[in-house]
């Protein structure tokens, strides 16, 4: 319970809520109980492991958008790592030469996604901790959600949301 605590802590980004660009038809930004999160293998490759964070909209909800990062630490199965914010990676992330994350509608036809990518082994060659939950903070919310999951890790990256 300490290290959700924790995640909670560090993982917060900034408020609930933002006002819509004038003059457009995209949906407000989500609120934390508009959004459910599910995680899904994503398979590996040379020592790297990855999982997709899969968001969708909660029972119920209105169409809402997400735009950046989840917060992503590790939760029971070792110590507590952090996941880097990158913009891609080996395993996942934005196309090359796209900068600037998406805006992703939440609705019940679309969803969004995010890549979290580890190194399996460590700087010495021995593996590293294999991680049985993730504590997922989305963008812009201040909810941190346990999503089970299994992941080999010493490092953490995440990646942007992009559309689903």
């Amino acid at each position: 319970m300490a290290a959700a605590g924790c995640a909670a802590t560090t993982l917060l980004g900034g408020p609930a809520w933002a006002a819509p660009a004038e003059g457009t038809d995209e949906p407000p930004p989500c609120w934390s109980d508009q959004i459910a999160v599910n995680g899904t293998p994503a398979g590996g490759a040379v020592g790297h492991r990855a999982l997709t964070l899969i968001f969708t909209l909660a029972g119920g909800a209105d169409p809402c958008t997400l735009t950046g990062y989840p917060g992503v630490d590790t939760g029971a199965g070792g110590p507590l790592v952090h996941a880097e914010p990158t913009l891609r990676g080996y395993m996942g992330g934005l196309p090359s030469g796209v900068d600037v994350p998406p805006a992703v509608t939440l609705s019940l036809s679309s969803g969004g996604r995010a890549v979290v990518e580890s190194l399996a082994v460590d700087e010495h060659g021995s593996p590293c901790p294999t991680y049985t939950e993730l504590l997922v903070n989305p963008p812009d919310t201040t909810e941190v959600l346990t999503i089970p999951v299994s992941i080999d890790a010493c490092l953490l990256q995440v990646h942007p949301l992009t559309p689903e």
